[in-house]
C-alpha cells in the first residue's frame, strides 16, 4: 500500500527532472539563437557589382568591399551578447526575476529581427556604401543580397524571441542554481535526525525494527 509520502517521493523527483531537462533545453536553444545572430553578423550580407568610368584604376567590374551584417546593422552584435547575458542571468535567478529576464530576452530578439530586416530592405545597402564613400569613382553599381546570412540572423532572432517568451511563462517553475545547495543540507539534516532517533531508541531498549 502506498501512502501520500511514497506517492510524493515517486512523482516529485520525476517532475523535477522534467523541469531540469526543460531548463537545459531552453538554455541550449536560446544560446544557439544568440550565437547564430553573432555569427551571421560577421558575414558579408551583400555583393556589390560596380562599373568604373574610363581612367579609373581597377577597370570595369572591380567590386568595392561588401559590408558585413554587423556593419549594416551595428546593433546586432550588442543585442546577441545581451541575449547571452540574459541566458546566464536566467540560470542565476528564479521566480519573478526570470519573468523579467524573459521579457528582456524577447525585446533583444525582436530588436535583432527588426535590425536584420532593415539592414537589407530598401536602400539600406546603398546608404551604407554612400556613407562610407565606397562609391567614389564608380560609374554605376548594383548589389545582391546574400540571403543565407540575413536568414540565419532572422532564425537566431526568432529563437531568442521564443526563448524569451518561454522563460517569461515557464521560468518561475524552474529550479535555481542555489536550490541544489539548499536541498542537500536539508536532506543531510533529516538523515542525521533519523539516525539520532534510531540510537535513542536503542538506548531505551526499544527495538526500532
Amino acid at each position: 500500500m502506498t501512502g501520500p509520502h511514497d506517492e510524493h517521493a515517486t512523482t516529485g523527483p520525476r517532475g523535477a527532472g522534467g523541469r531540469g531537462r526543460e531548463l537545459w533545453t531552453w538554455v541550449g536553444l536560446t544560446a544557439l539563437g544568440c550565437a547564430l545572430v553573432l555569427f551571421a553578423a560577421t558575414r558579408a550580407w551583400i555583393t556589390v557589382r560596380a562599373g568604373h568610368p574610363a581612367g579609373v584604376p581597377g577597370g570595369v567590374g572591380a567590386d568595392p568591399a561588401a559590408p558585413t551584417g554587423g556593419e549594416l546593422a551595428p546593433v546586432l552584435t550588442p543585442l546577441a551578447l545581451a541575449g547571452l547575458a540574459g541566458v546566464v542571468a536566467a540560470l542565476a535567478s528564479k521566480g519573478f526575476a526570470r519573468r523579467v529576464v524573459g521579457a528582456l530576452l524577447t525585446l533583444c530578439g525582436l530588436g535583432a529581427g527588426l535590425a536584420t530586416w532593415l539592414a537589407v530592405a530598401g536602400d539600406g545597402p546603398a546608404g551604407w556604401l554612400r556613407e562610407h564613400d565606397a562609391l567614389r569613382g564608380l560609374g554605376k553599381f548594383s548589389w545582391d543580397v546574400v540571403a543565407a546570412w540575413p536568414a540565419l540572423a532572422g532564425l537566431g532572432a526568432a529563437l531568442m524571441v521564443a526563448g524569451g517568451v518561454f522563460a517569461a511563462v515557464r521560468g518561475p517553475r524552474w529550479a535555481g542554481m542555489s536550490d541544489r545547495y539548499e536541498r542537500a543540507p536539508a536532506a543531510g539534516r533529516a538523515e542525521t535526525a533519523g539516525d539520532r532517533a534510531l540510537w535513542d531508541a536503542l538506548d531505551r531498549g526499544d527495538d526500532p525494527t
